[in-house]
């Protein structure tokens, strides 16, 4: 059992995607990146941003280095460059609108960025390596260029593969053959996201490996890292609709699997007895050895963003998954149901949010709207809405509290239907009253068990008042008697005299 999940670059199957980390990959899981931001992660709508072949919109000069109608040449800032080349050096290839989305969104269009290009493609930084159907060009690093970005990368970030240059026969250059239309998702997926405020470039890890112990290595197409954003990690499958929805659930089952492998020298029997303490059992697992806490209930999220086919066919994946992978993400019910309690309870739980590409582009928002919905709800959220827990274990507190209260106001009631009644005045007994009889351990067969307090005082006060009356009369008759005795005594003797 691994105590990190790691990329293996040598794997290199066409089979499974998941099996293997794509052939233009070379990258670890990190922490949380601590180094200077590549990009800031200001949100900008994409309604502010135009194609560079369109006529720009009005603004300050510092919208974008070259504002329209200057005569003056525009020259790419140092900034600029080290940004391009440590963006190649964690993605290895990107189009120019992709870089001008991650790490420019402030920027009306890209075209500050294809100048930056050009500029580090004279210095032989960086080059072309195919055009793609699109019309976009491609970037890739040199070898000159990959040396550059991963001196200027922090040292927990780790550089993707150089991307060499091959050539036929003759000596010409050939074009790269290892980027596909699924890799181009999952740049433009990371792009749109930063762009929207999620992290920055540095935020981002490819193709990151999880092995289970029964041989499989899960390979998340996207590991993100927004602490900022209120998401401190969260693992991105990008689909384009083109494999079934039972592998998608397999996804979904081995992410679970993992989720819950103890941490190495975890103490077993501790973490079974951990499982009834909500987010205590996570203190035993690999995951969170590796990843940050949530914030949340539940394990790492994990967001499938869809892309091509029509939205119809998206749709109906969506459903299709949520239908076949709901043990996974629908938690269990708090105990207590009967009682008033809904609240589910997540903590051994993968939250799953779903959207698609298009979606986040069309929005005005972007990946910062109301485009993501979490499975098991209907509503179209925004990403902190969706991970959040609002049936969760803040719902289970509130209800618990109340259910209590609830239970103490009927028990407080039957036992209120159960005080005894004083026979003669019909008064309750107070609690002292009947815990002092209760606490007797004895049946009650003496009369004066049937009274409160009060009568039960007056009828000993009476009884002793009673007592002390006959007691004295008894006196008062002997007194009598006595002095009967003692008058006869002295008549009898005067007569004798």
């Amino acid at each position: 059992m691994p105590t990190e999940p790691t990329p293996d670059p040598a794997h290199d199957h066409h089979g499974a995607r998941d099996r293997r980390p794509s052939g233009d990959v070379d990258q670890v899981l990190q922490v949380p990146s601590t180094g200077p931001s590549v990009a800031p992660s200001t949100a900008a709508s994409p309604i502010r941003r135009v194609s560079a072949g369109q006529p720009g919109k009005s603004g300050s000069r510092d919208a974008f280095d070259n504002p329209p109608g200057s005569t003056e040449a525009w020259k790419p800032t140092g900034v600029r460059r080290q940004e391009v080349l440590k963006a190649l050096g964690i993605f290895q290839r990107a189009t120019a609108e992709h870089l001008w989305r991650m790490l420019r969104p402030e920027d009306q269009h890209d075209r500050c960025t294809r100048d930056t290009l050009n500029a580090l493609k004279k210095t032989g930084m960086v080059r072309v390596e195919r055009r793609l159907e699109s019309g976009h060009q491609l970037w890739v690093l040199t070898e000159q260029g990959h040396r550059e970005a991963k001196g200027l990368l922090p040292r927990n970030v780790r550089i993707s593969a150089l991307c060499k240059q091959k050539y036929d026969t003759k000596g010409g250059p050939i074009p790269g053959a290892g980027y596909d239309e699924h890799a181009a998702a999952v740049t433009s997926t990371a792009a749109v996201l930063t762009g929207a405020g999620y992290g920055t470039p540095l935020s981002w890890q490819t193709e990151i490996a999880h092995k289970l112990p029964y041989g499989y290595t899960q390979y998340a197409d996207l590991t993100m890292r927004a602490p900022d954003a209120g998401v401190p990690a969260m693992l991105l499958e990008v689909d384009r609709v083109n494999e079934p929805v039972d592998e998608l659930v397999d996804k979904l089952r081995r992410y679970h699997d993992w989720f819950e492998l103890l941490a190495p020298k975890a103490d077993a029997d501790g973490e079974k007895a951990a499982r009834r303490q909500g987010a205590a059992v996570h203190d035993f697992r690999l995951w969170s050895r590796i990843y940050p806490a949530t914030g949340r209930e539940g394990y790492v999220p994990v967001a499938f963003v869809f892309t091509g086919k029509t939205s119809a066919q998206r749709e109906s994946r969506m459903r299709r998954l949520e239908r076949a992978a709901r043990r996974y993400f629908a938690g269990e019910s708090y105990p207590g149901r009967g009682a008033g309690i809904t609240a589910v309870d997540y903590h051994q739980a993968v939250p799953v949010v779903v959207t698609e590409l298009e979606r986040i582009t069309a929005d005005p928002a972007g990946a910062a709207g109301k485009v993501w919905r979490r499975l098991g709800r209907e509503e179209w959220q925004t990403l902190g809405e969706a991970l959040d827990n609002p049936d969760g274990e803040r719902l289970y507190r509130v209800q618990w509290r109340e259910a209590k209260r609830r239970r103490e106001e009927r028990e407080a009631a039957e036992r209120e239907a159960r005080r005894p009644v004083c026979t003669r005045c019909g008064t309750k007994f107070t609690d002292e009253r009947w815990e002092y009889l209760l606490g007797r351990g004895r049946s009650w067969g003496d009369r004066t068990d049937e009274l409160c307090g009060p009568c039960r005082d007056e009828h000993f006060a009476r009884i002793e008042a009673e007592r002390v009356a006959r007691r004295q009369a008894e006196e008062d008759a002997e007194r009598e008697v006595a002095e009967a005795e003692v008058k006869k005594g002295r008549g009898l003797f005067g007569r004798r005299r």
